[in-house]
């Protein structure tokens, strides 16, 4: 005779609800040490709080392999239509589009330098692999 299976009981199942309310109201508030840029506008990277010029420890078990910016970002990237591009048919790319303009980042390429700083239909973007 088949086992009847019970789920979690009604209490379980409304304080992992009110934890996910919790959550997500926690992730997505913002932080009163943080302040938004208006759109289009950079941070200087000399004003951004660096946790190791702060002197904080790295984690338990957390192994630094390349140092603090050891990869420079693309900050100009540079476009050809996709027609005149040497990319082979089938590249795979990570594609955007924002307010009716596309680019398209490939990830072979991406594979080296892994960010790219970019504006996408007037917004910024940091794409990243």
């Amino acid at each position: 005779m088949p086992r009847k299976v019970e789920g979690p009981s009604p209490v379980v199942l409304g304080a992992m609800f009110v934890a996910l309310i919790a959550l997500t109201g926690w992730a997505f508030s913002a932080s009163s040490s943080q302040t938004a840029l208006p759109s289009g506008v950079r941070a200087n990277p000399a004003d951004v709080y660096d946790p190791v010029v702060a002197g904080e420890d790295l984690p338990e078990g957390f192994r630094q392999l390349l140092p603090r910016d050891g990869i420079s970002p693309i900050y100009e990237p540079t476009f050809v239509r996709a027609f005149e591009s040497p990319w082979p048919a089938g590249t795979e790319v990570i594609g955007v589009e924002i307010n009716g303009e596309a680019k398209a980042y490939p990830v072979s390429f991406l594979g080296g330098r892994e960010l790219v700083v970019d504006d996408v239909g007037g917004e910024p973007i940091l794409v990243s692999w």
